[in-house]
Formats: C-alpha cells, structure tokens, sequence
C-alpha cells in the first residue's frame, strides 16, 4: 500500500484527490496537532509553490518524528497541490493568488472567503462580453518520496488544466472556490451544477491526478 500525505489543511481538497485517484492509495491530510510546518505560498508560479510545499513537509517528517510516518518497508509520499483560477481579460489572474484574491485589496492576512472572491472576479469583469471571458483552471502537483534510506529526491511534478469560461453569476451549490462561476468548455452548466463525478472527470486536478497514477504505473510502484 501507498501513503500519500497530501499537504494541506484543505478538507475538500483531500476528499476531492481522494475520490479522483481511488482505491490503493492511504491518504492522510496534516491535521492540527502535526508538529508540521505552515509552508508559505509565496512563489509566484503554481509549480513553485508545489514544489516548496512538497519538500518542506517531506524534510520537517524526516526530522521530527511524526507519529504517522508509516514503517519503514511502506512506500511513502507527500503530495503537494497549487491550483487555481486564470481569467484571460484579467492578464491570467487571480493566478497564484486565487484563494486570497479579495484579500489582496486590504492586505489582510490569510485566504478569502469564496463569496469574497467570487465578488471581486464578477465586479473586474463586469463589463466584459462572453466571448472574452475565457479562463482556465490549472493544477500543478508536486511529489516527494518520504525514505529515511536515502537521500531525498527532486520531486516528480504533474500539471494538468481545463479550459472554459466565467459565468454572469453563480449558479449551483456544489464544489468550492470559483466553481460556481466556472463553466468548462463544451458544457454549459457550471462546475457546481455538474456534481463531483461529472466534475472530477473533467477538472484540472483530474488531469494532473490522471498523470501521477500513469507515473506509479510506469515506476513499477502500482
């Protein structure tokens, strides 16, 4: 068996990478009482932010000790994911930013809420047509075998996008973030409305996820 520690604090993004990569994998999430560092997402790429994620949380569970490090003989892995939104008639942001994008006005600490910044991206686009509210969503995963044996490696990097556009307003209750706004190319109901199987078929994270399985296959680990 495989324990992937997938590194945030996200509940909906550990269910959401739980139910695209299925059965054969432990997942566990950090949790409150981890002795594990915050990490600072302060790279202004998704890969890099990946990347730092994935090799802070690998390096602080070689060094501390970590009640949930599995036994040496199990394969060990911390996943790390940076995704979010990019609006072509905004320059690609919010980008990186994409979770604390109402937040940037008042320099506020921490994320926004998703009312928040589904607020901020529908007053930036008010005035824009259809035909130039093109946007992606863009994942970018990061994975770093946690083996006390060895040295640790670089990190295997996956990325994975899906392209669409902004809706006028938000429409269904489902999902998180910008999914209510988010209508993937050749649909015509939102992210929100599609429910999460139809959605985990299509989304970024899907895509970046589809790759990291073909990478276990093709690495004899699966």
């Amino acid at each position: 068996m495989i324990t992937l520690l997938i590194a945030t604090r996200n509940a909906h993004k550990v269910g959401e990478i739980a139910a695209i990569l299925g059965a054969g994998f432990r997942y566990l999430k950090i949790q409150g009482d981890d002795d594990l560092p915050v990490v600072v997402e302060d790279a202004p790429t998704f890969a890099g932010n990946a990347v730092k994620k994935a090799e802070t949380i690998a390096r602080a569970l070689l060094l501390r000790s970590v009640s949930r490090l599995p036994a040496a003989q199990e394969k060990f892995f911390v996943l790390a994911d940076d995704s979010g939104l990019e609006v072509d008639a905004l320059g690609g942001a919010p980008g990186v930013h994409s979770a604390r994008f109402a937040a940037l006005d008042s320099g506020a600490d921490g994320n926004s809420t998703d009312a928040d910044n589904n607020a901020k991206l529908l007053r930036l686009l008010a005035d824009v047509p259809q035909a130039r509210r093109t946007a992606r969503f863009r994942c970018v995963l990061a994975l770093v075998e946690v083996n006390r044996a060895v040295p640790m490696l670089a990190p295997q990097v996956f990325e994975g996008a899906c392209e669409g556009r902004i809706d006028f307003a938000p429409r269904g209750v489902g999902g998180f973030g910008y999914d209510p706004l988010f209508i993937p190319l050749g649909q015509d109901k939102s992210f929100a409305e599609l429910g999460e199987s139809v959605k985990n078929g299509l989304s970024h994270r899907a895509k970046a996820l589809a790759e990291l399985r073909e990478w276990f296959k093709g690495s004899g680990e699966k």
